[in-house]
């Protein structure tokens, strides 16, 4: 997997970016297995365990979930035949990502990783999330205010996002490799970005385009946890928009509030005082939007 290649922000990187307007579901595929779980501790996997226990006592409501964990991705050269993107996944947990990712000790981990296994994401729990770049009828890019009780970047501004679940696939809390086929898994993780933006802006799903992926993001805030961000078009208007949300979806509590920031300015929209306020995985949807689709347009 290539190194991250640095962006104009410090608080996100680039996996990996796809060709101009981004890949469909057929042309990527997924490869699981439990060489690309994350490791074990150095010390041991307790250390994961005193996090966990002392998080929920703070928040009660957050709940352990398992998650698939990305090992690496690649492209393959442009021409060539059959699915242009592999991805590596491994399985992981909302728990480890606590205990690892965002663990005082997750940048000597990271050390240790490169030290130990010549990859420093190698004791990362590094659950893969992803992101929606979601334009509207009227040429506007969707952006949600986080509410104050999520466990990840309260109060700051997102794009609508989330995880794909292994156990869409796979129920019970201890899914396996074997029991989750590579199509299935793309499928869910393309699928799962339609279904943040119909949990969180509360739109139908009749309403949203085939996702296109734009490439992958890294959050160097959380130890370069990867989020897959998507190119997904509605085809209501912004007004449209701001009434399905108004009116409440599923995953309303996740978020306060609803921004629409016009597509034409998306590209100078680090040079805004709004800049400021986006989260890291907002960033990387931003940045690999203008990028990708920004090209291909």
């Amino acid at each position: 997997m290539s190194c991250p290649v640095q962006t104009m922000d410090p608080e996100v990187s680039l996996l990996l970016q796809c060709p101009p307007g981004g890949l469909p579901e057929q042309q990527v595929r997924a490869e699981l297995s439990p060489a690309h779980d994350r490791r074990p501790l150095p010390g041991g996997d307790k250390a994961i365990a005193a996090v966990w226990e002392s998080r929920i006592q703070a928040q009660p409501w957050l709940f352990d979930a398992p998650k698939f964990r990305l090992h690496s991705a690649t492209l393959t050269p442009t021409g060539s035949q059959g699915p242009q993107l592999l991805l590596r996944l491994g399985l992981t947990s909302y728990r480890d990502f606590l205990g690892t990712n965002w663990a005082s000790s997750a940048a000597w981990l990271r050390q240790q990783g490169a030290a130990d296994w010549g990859d420093k994401q190698a004791y990362l729990a590094d659950p893969l999330g992803v992101g929606a770049a979601l334009t509207t009828a009227d040429d506007f890019l969707v952006f949600l205010r986080r509410s104050q009780r999520v466990a990840e970047a309260p109060g700051l501004v997102d794009v609508p996002g989330g995880h794909p679940e292994p156990q869409a696939l796979c129920p019970g809390d201890s899914p396996v490799h074997k029991d989750l086929p590579g199509e299935l898994v793309v499928h869910e993780l393309f699928s799962s970005v339609l279904q943040e933006i119909c949990d969180e802006v509360n739109l139908p799903l009749l309403t949203l385009s085939q996702p296109q992926l734009l490439g992958i993001a890294c959050n160097e805030t959380s130890a370069g946890r990867a989020s897959a961000e998507f190119y997904v078009q509605c085809s209501l208007t912004s007004e449209q928009v701001r009434k399905h949300y108004m009116s409440g979806g599923p995953e309303a509590h996740e978020s306060t509030g609803i921004i629409f920031v016009e597509t034409q300015n998306v590209k100078r929209l680090q040079e805004t005082e709004m800049w400021a306020e986006l989260c890291p995985s907002a960033k990387g949807a931003v940045f690999l939007y203008n990028r990708v689709q920004g090209r291909s347009t």
